[in-house]
């Protein structure tokens, strides 16, 4: 059975969709733990009440010292002995030690087409550039911030009264349908990141990932 650790920072909505149709269903796996960098985090409700390990590490300890704060993480995740970690609204920037040690067993779902948009505001930003359409990327998380493989996308429209929350609601729908999913392929051994590329089923992904168009 292929052990998950999760790292979130806020609701774990994404959290909740692995939970139910991951931890709770057929597929060879569990979630051996949710790690969380603040206390309020509701994402640790979500796991307490899945009767899940809920850890947190708080960042503000570590406000400016992220190697050490990394260092305790790799020190709590390596006793969880996971084969893949999943960040799931996990809103640090993780430190290229920590990434190299995991490498290959890290994923991150982030919130726009990528490359398009690294980093924050994605939503706005895409309003903001009139594009036409937006979505989530899942990928492997590489030292390059968002910079890694990308695993799968989902678009979503853009309409012309949208607001920066309209679009995210949007973008959300999408995100609880592929995470799982990507989560899936993994732990069926389907998924792996190999030379620097993501591999489905042998077969190296485009940059726009399982989903990109021919």
């Amino acid at each position: 059975m292929k052990r998950i650790v999760v790292m979130i920072s806020g609701s774990g909505s994404n959290l909740q969709t692995i939970i139910d149709r991951i931890h709770h269903s057929d597929v060879d796996a569990q979630i051996v733990a949710v790690i969380a960098n603040k206390a309020d985090a509701y994402g640790l409700v979500r796991a307490a009440d899945a009767s899940i390990e809920a850890i947190c590490i708080p960042s503000s300890d570590f406000a400016h010292d992220r190697v050490a704060y990394d260092q305790q993480l790799i020190q709590a995740i390596d006793q969880l002995a996971p084969d893949l970690i999943v960040l799931a609204g996990y809103m640090r920037i993780l430190t290229d030690e920590f990434v190299h040690k995991y490498l290959g067993k890290l994923i991150n779902i982030h919130p726009s087409l990528l490359p398009k948009y690294r980093g924050l505001n994605t939503h706005q930003r895409a309003i903001d550039n009139a594009d036409t359409d937006h979505g989530v990327s899942i990928h492997f998380v590489t030292p390059e911030l968002d910079g890694g493989p990308v695993i799968v996308q989902a678009k979503v429209p853009i309409f012309s009264d949208d607001s920066k929350d309209d679009l995210a609601e949007r973008v959300q729908v999408q995100e609880h349908q592929i995470y799982p999913l990507v989560v899936k392929w993994f732990v069926e051994e389907r998924l792996v990141m190999q030379d620097g590329y993501a591999l489905m089923d042998n077969n190296q992904l485009g940059s726009q990932g399982f989903a990109a168009d021919e």
